[in-house]
């Protein structure tokens, strides 16, 4: 028990200071040229035979990282396809991966990749720069049609704008300027971009795979989602390759052409427990290796058992979303008296992980531009219902969405925390009304879609190390989750991007972040910690606390 206990303590620390060094290389520029010498090639000449099976809290929403982004797909995408760029497991900046080093030019608008020579996609296809204009390009003409089905796509949060209004993105064009060089131009400089490539959202699919699976044409469903053939048959040129997608498992094998480190496991299975007990138990009985989203009901149980519980840091952010297209949302005193009800302490408390902090704005502590004067009105029941009285509040109905039969690393009990935050509401004079859905009902597609949810539960768990990353996709734009306009914090937001790291940068998101609070568009509640459970076969696990974690680094016992 203690051995276990301090192997636990000492993997929390490693977490930590990864979190830290995270925080401290905000945006800083890749060093160009970057040798291709930081990713390490392939040592092992045999395949690796182990089996490893992992439980999951949901099912993946897809396979295709470009057009899902929930937590589950990414975690498999991860395995599956490759980015430019790659970030260090110790310090946190942009490292080499499918491009071995880069140069910045034009006053840092235009970045020229060096790629990776005798790479090819698990079908056999060459990984060259045509292949990486075709995906860009895919990405940026992604048409209306095809973003309103898949609400999941990343691309427009971090270039602001897609081919339909061109005059508004950054992303202004790819060139391949030989097979093993290409230019990426943008339409203005832009501080995170080496840091968002390394988002599973811009990893290479093959030409080839999303051509013959017509990878834009969403003709399939899965669990309600509609889909495309290609992603139920993901083609990249990351360690792993799919291999099958059965009921509540997905299946991933070794790819025996990868040009990297191919690790011990050699078959992955990904198994979905939508239940915590149920996660647990599997750990217990030796059904599964590891289990993600650990809660505050689980861990007590692992610690007595000497299970291996390794914590994350926080890098997410939990919230109350509103919608302002509902009427009476959009008095901001009524928005106002919904935070004034909510007792985060308690909810904290009560459900999740120790060490999680309270929440006054939507970037987290140790990024760059965090703002420790944010305005936050506090817990005030008795404010919030004189704040609903001076508003005229006369019980209008607030719908209330919240899913059921998930666990999210930022969200460990939604049915236990929407309980106590609709007796927190009720309790001040509103009226909610509880909608439950199923995360695999489309619970994502419904609340981040325009509708009739005033009031709903979720979060965002940051890919990369930039504010931008977390105030840029929730707040710079008007969007059917909020219903939030404000053309100045649009502005802000957009001009911040491309300020070079620096203290003038650091400023402006600590101004983005206190406007945001003080026009309460929802309620940030916690910097969740999040936790994985590992069985005693497993010796090292790569915690990351934006979730890149690629299982080629996991290390088992002999």
């Amino acid at each position: 028990m203690p051995s276990s206990k301090s192997r636990r303590i000492a993997v929390s620390i490693g977490a930590g200071v990864l979190s830290l060094l995270l925080a401290s290389c905000t945006g800083v520029p890749a060093p160009a040229p970057v040798s291709s010498s930081a990713v390490p090639t392939s040592s092992a000449p045999t395949s690796p035979t182990a089996t490893f099976t992992f439980g999951t809290a949901a099912q993946p929403l897809g396979l295709d990282p470009a057009l899902a982004s929930d937590t589950e797909s990414y975690r498999i995408t991860r395995q599956v396809l490759e980015g430019l760029v790659g970030v260090d497991q110790t310090t946190g900046l942009p490292t080499p991966l499918l491009a071995t080093e880069w140069a910045e030019s034009n006053e840092g608008s235009t970045y020229t990749f060096k790629l990776r020579e005798g790479v090819t996609f698990q079908d056999g296809s060459p990984f060259d720069a045509a292949s990486v204009c075709t995906n860009f390009n895919r990405w940026f003409n992604f048409p209306e049609s095809l973003r309103k089905q898949a609400p999941g796509t990343s691309f427009k949060g971090v270039f602001k704008a897609h081919a339909d209004q061109a005059s508004l993105s950054i992303y202004k064009g790819c060139t391949a300027l030989s097979a093993g060089n290409v230019r990426i131009d943008l339409t203005q400089p832009f501080t995170g971009f080496l840091q968002a490539l390394t988002l599973p959202a811009f990893a290479m699919s093959s030409p080839k795979a999303m051509a013959e699976q017509k990878a834009d044409t969403l003709s399939q469903t899965r669990d309600g989602q509609p889909v495309s053939n290609y992603a139920l048959h993901p083609v990249g040129t990351g360690p792993y390759s799919f291999a099958a997608w059965e009921d509540s498992s997905v299946k991933l094998v070794s790819n025996k052409e990868y040009w990297g480190d191919k690790g011990q496991i050699g078959t992955i299975n990904f198994v979905t427990y939508d239940q915590p007990q149920s996660r647990l138990q599997a750990l217990l009985d030796g059904k599964i290796d590891a289990y993600d989203t650990v809660t505050v009901g689980n861990f007590d149980q692992l610690v007595k058992r000497g299970k291996q519980i390794i914590q994350r840091d926080p890098f997410s952010v939990m919230y109350l979303g509103m919608n302002q297209e509902v009427p009476i949302l959009q008095n901001l005193k009524v928005r106002q008296a919904i935070e004034m009800a909510v007792d985060k302490e308690t909810l904290i408390r009560r459900f999740f992980i120790d060490n999680t902090t309270q929440a006054t704005q939507f970037v987290p502590p140790k990024l760059s531009g965090f703002n420790n004067n944010a305005p936050s009105l506090g817990y005030d029941p008795a404010k919030a219902k004189a704040l609903l009285e001076e508003a005229g509040y006369k019980g209008e109905e607030l719908k209330f969405y919240y899913p059921l039969n998930v666990t999210r690393p930022y969200l460990p009990t939604p049915e236990k925390v929407y309980a106590e935050l609709s007796r927190q509401l009720t309790a001040v004079g509103l009226n909610v009304k509880p909608v439950p859905v199923e995360w695999s009902d489309g619970y994502l597609q419904k609340v981040q879609s325009p509708g009739d949810h005033a009031l709903h539960l979720l979060g965002w768990n940051g890919s990369y190390a930039d504010p931008d990353n977390f105030v840029g996709p929730l707040f710079g734009e008007k969007t059917g989750e909020f219903g939030y306009q404000d053309p100045q914090v649009f502005s802000k937001i957009a001009r911040a991007r491309g300020l070079p790291e620096g203290e003038d940068r650091t400023e402006q998101y600590r101004t983005i972040n206190a406007q945001i609070a003080q026009s309460v568009p929802a309620v940030p509640i916690a910097f969740p910690i999040s936790a994985l459970a590992l069985s005693d076969r497993v010796l090292k696990y790569p915690a990351s606390p934006v979730l890149n974690e690629v299982f080629t680094k996991v290390e088992l016992k002999p």
